[in-house]
C-alpha cells in the first residue's frame, strides 16, 4: 500500500505529464497555424504582384491612349486628370489594405485556446 508521500509524488508526476502534453497540443496547434498563414500570404503576395504589374501596364497603356486622344487639344488637362484618378485610386486601395491589416489576426485559435486555459488553471471565486 502507497504512503500518503507517493501519493502527492505520482499526482504531481501525472499533473506535469497532463501539462507538459497540453504544452505540447498547443505547441502543435500554432505551428500548423503559423504554416498556414505563411502559406496563404506568399499565396496572396505572388497574386497580389502579379496583379499589380499588369494593372500597371494596362493603367499606363489607358493613360497613353487618353493622352495621344487629346493631344492637339487639351494635352495638359488629360495628364492632370489622369494623374488625379490615379491619386484618388491609390487612396482607395490604401484605405483598403489598412482595413484588411486590422482586420486579421495571427494565430487567433492558438491564443484562444490558451486563454482558456489559463482561465481554467486560475482558481474560482465563488
Amino acid at each position: 500500500m502507497a504512503g500518503p508521500a507517493e501519493s502527492v509524488v505520482a499526482a504531481a508526476r501525472r499533473l506535469i505529464t497532463n501539462l507538459i502534453a497540453s504544452g505540447e497540443t498547443r505547441l502543435r496547434l500554432a505551428v500548423v497555424e503559423w504554416e498556414a498563414e505563411r502559406d496563404r500570404m506568399l499565396t496572396m503576395l505572388l497574386l497580389a504582384g502579379a496583379g499589380l504589374i499588369t494593372l500597371s501596364f494596362a493603367l499606363g497603356m489607358l493613360i497613353l491612349l487618353v493622352v495621344v486622344m487629346y493631344w492637339e487639344d487639351n494635352r495638359l488637362l488629360a495628364i492632370a486628370i489622369c494623374a488625379a484618378v490615379l491619386f484618388v485610386i491609390s487612396g482607395g486601395f490604401i484605405l483598403s489594405a489598412k482595413r484588411v491589416a486590422k482586420r486579421r489576426k495571427l494565430m487567433a485559435a492558438t491564443l484562444n485556446n490558451l486563454e482558456r486555459d489559463r482561465q481554467a488553471l486560475e482558481p474560482s471565486h465563488d
